[in-house]
């Protein structure tokens, strides 16, 4: 199958007064079209950075990332973007929602700007199918936790993109809702055949991926096919 992110020997580093902290070190590894694929590893092993750098979010200081087909170093921050709207969705473990803007809207508009024909439709389908079909003109003031995760897991299946990067996506969440999240996440990703990258700290979650990888002090400890799917 084609690899839809390639990862190339990528180095990450920041500046802590006279000292170098090296976060990633020697990072490779590959991602089918398809693949649903899990993240692993401490706080501080380098899992949200990493990510970072797969989307074009931050740039390494070394190596190569190859994301879509395309080498995402070449390309300048306003052709990232354009990559990422394309082609990428986003869960994060804060929801991100914008306050100022309904349920049904903060699905709606980021279609909207993308200059998709019936984003309003398309958004309400959406919401449907993760039961939040009487939520649709809710703020996310008035909405519980697993609900903004709700709406953020619609919003980020609404273009359709090629890759979903999913942070953390029930750090937020008691745990009998953040299965339900999890669940719905699997049947929305299966439906629409996107490739699924989950950091995580939850090796429950971690194991209904297909693979996993670990990363411990910013170098990948190991990758592994998960047998039970």
């Amino acid at each position: 199958m084609a690899k839809i992110l390639n990862v190339t020997n990528l180095r990450k580093s920041y500046k802590n007064g006279s000292r170098e902290l090296v976060v990633l070190d020697e990072i490779s590894f590959d991602i089918e079209a398809g693949e649903t694929f899990a993240i692993v590893g401490p706080s501080g092993s380098g899992k949200t950075t990493l990510l970072g750098l797969c989307a074009g979010l931050d740039q390494p200081d070394s190596g190569n990332i190859e994301l879509c087909g395309t080498d995402i170093n070449t390309l300048n921050e306003d052709e990232r973007a354009l990559l990422r709207n394309k082609n990428v969705g986003f869960i994060f473990q804060d929801f991100q929602l914008l306050p100022t803007l309904t349920a049904e809207e903060n699905v709606a508009v980021p279609l909207e700007l993308q200059g998709a024909k019936n984003a309003t439709g398309i958004a309400r389908t959406l919401l449907e199918k993760v039961g939040l079909s009487e939520r649709l003109h809710h703020y996310p003031s008035q909405l519980s936790g697993g609900e903004q995760q709700r709406v953020a897991l619609a919003r980020a299946f609404s273009n359709r993109p090629a890759i979903l990067f999913a942070d953390e996506p029930t750090g937020e969440l008691d745990e009998a809702t953040g299965q339900k999240i999890i669940q719905l996440l699997f049947e929305l990703n299966k439906e629409a055949g996107t490739t699924l990258v989950i950091i995580t700290h939850d090796m429950e979650l971690a194991e209904k991926t297909q693979r996993i990888l670990r990363l411990k002090g910013g170098k990948i400890s190991s990758v592994q096919k998960v047998a039970a799917l």
